[in-house]
């Protein structure tokens, strides 16, 4: 009896690996699944073998399969493989939700999307879920083999979809729910990329004029005031520019010809901040305090709100609408909602829904979602219509995160150029104070010898 080795995830979350002799790779995973396991790697043991035979075997067979054999290379580098861009998942899953309403079988689909596709991670996928449709898997249990790149919303849904019949439709919400979530996350970036891009052009300009251009300026004024006393704000300014350099907080030493050669302490100081701060975010108490800072935090915070608020409801909606269960639609919105604080108040809805009591209640004690959710919610359940109103709710905040994110820009550009002037304005009127008062004495120099 053929063997096949797998790797599954336990109830707990743990992963764990080994063989099963079965007859085929559909028993496998089924076996797997009675086993309380689920899998996400099925692979018949034979073909390890064949791999390692292959790489004992003599020199003449090596030179005539070498080139075969660097094709089939892969090279896997970690953080830069295994996922797949969103917009690329868009436009694979609308493909597929074409193809299938239009009356193509699903295998087939499959492998026309898999001979366009370019993107060489999600090409090599569509393949691997096709091999697995035919050996007996669902379409469901074959993208749950790759969970880096069909998360358990995806699934869900299209298992919701094969169960009743209307996998096309579900595909249909599939992608206009990533196309949303795209959009805003554009918006987002697109609003934040101008302020952004002008502070770091004027941090760098700053840096450069306080470390190269003002300490230079100091041996002009001792040679042209002749050992006069400067004006107190240009000597301020001169000193914060000397410590800069002299210090090297911004740049470390310098090579012969100039040029930076390593950052500084504030630098280094910044970067080794920004990497524990990483670390420390992954810790259950850092990240709790940290997600529930975000919602309330000034500027961003109620567009980071209103951006959570958009995503519960849509994917609750979503989900519902598609045939989920609501106890596991909570779970999977639960996973997928991306802040601790509205993760917990899922988990609370989840649990007063377990208990056959209302949404109502937990979301209004959560004190993350305003009364004007609650009523919604409220309303959709007492009339039936949950799905359309947790729709309308999203449709509502996606309008307000829009509108938010430019009231946000409109106010952080002004800001942001007075901050600029008054640094680099500060800057201008202390190296010209020397010059004004030298100016002056000399012009009352004038008249006093004109006088004489």
């Amino acid at each position: 009896m053929p063997a096949f080795n797998y790797v599954a995830m336990d109830p707990k979350g743990k992963e764990t690996k080994g063989t099963l002799e079965v007859a085929n790779q559909n028993e496998a995973i089924n076996r797997l699944k009675e086993m309380g396991f689920y899998p996400t790697k099925v692979v018949a043991a034979e073909k390890a073998k064949e791999k390692g035979g292959k790489a004992k075997g003599g020199g003449a067979r090596k030179g005539k399969k070498g080139k075969r054999d660097l094709k089939n290379l892969e090279i896997k580098i970690p953080f830069l493989g295994g996922k797949v861009k969103t917009k690329v998942m868009c436009t694979f899953t609308r493909q597929l939700a074409t193809l299938v309403d239009a009356g193509l079988p699903l295998l087939r689909g499959m492998r026309v999307l898999e001979k366009q596709e370019r993107n060489p991670t999600l090409k090599r996928i569509i393949g691997e879920i096709a091999v697995a449709i035919e050996g007996g898997s669902t379409f469901s249990e074959a993208l749950a083999q790759h969970p880096k790149v069909f998360n358990k919303l995806f699934v869900n849904m299209v298992k919701a979809g094969e169960l009743g019949g209307v996998l096309e439709i579900v595909l249909n919400r599939l992608s206009e729910f990533m196309e949303k979530a795209e959009k805003i996350k554009g918006k987002i970036k697109a609003a934040m990329f101008y302020p952004v891009a002008v502070l770091i052009v004027a941090v760098v300009i700053l840096a450069v004029l306080m470390v190269f251009v003002v300490p230079k300026f100091e041996t002009i004024f001792a040679d042209m005031l002749e050992g006069a006393k400067l004006p107190w704000f240009t000597q301020k300014v001169l000193a914060i520019a000397n410590i800069i350099k002299s210090k090297s907080i911004l740049i470390g030493d310098q090579a012969p010809w100039g040029l930076p050669v390593f950052p500084g302490p504030v630098v280094i100081g910044l970067v080794v901040f920004a990497i524990a701060f990483k670390f420390a975010l992954k810790t259950k108490f850092v990240r709790k305090y940290w997600d529930r800072f975000k919602l309330v935090m000034p500027v961003l915070g109620p567009v980071i709100s209103k951006v959570a608020i958009s995503r519960f409801t849509r994917t609750l909606g979503t989900l519902v609408s598609s045939g989920v269960p609501i106890l596991q639609a909570l779970t999977i919105v639960k996973e997928t909602s991306g802040n601790v604080t509205v993760s917990q108040a899922v988990a609370n809805i989840h649990e007063s829904v377990k208990e056959g009591e209302t949404i109502t209640a937990p979301l209004d004690a959560s004190r993350v979602f305003p009364p004007m959710v609650i009523s919604m919610v409220d309303v959709g359940e007492q009339t039936g219509a949950l799905p359309e109103m947790l729709m309308k709710i999203a449709d509502t905040y996606e309008d307000e995160v829009d509108n938010a994110v430019s009231a946000m820009t409109s106010l952080l550009e002004p800001i942001m150029i007075v901050f600029l002037a008054v640094i680099v304005g500060s800057i201008v009127i202390a190296l010209f104070l020397p010059l004004i008062e030298m100016i002056n004495k000399l012009g009352g120099e004038g008249g006093g010898s004109g006088g004489e």
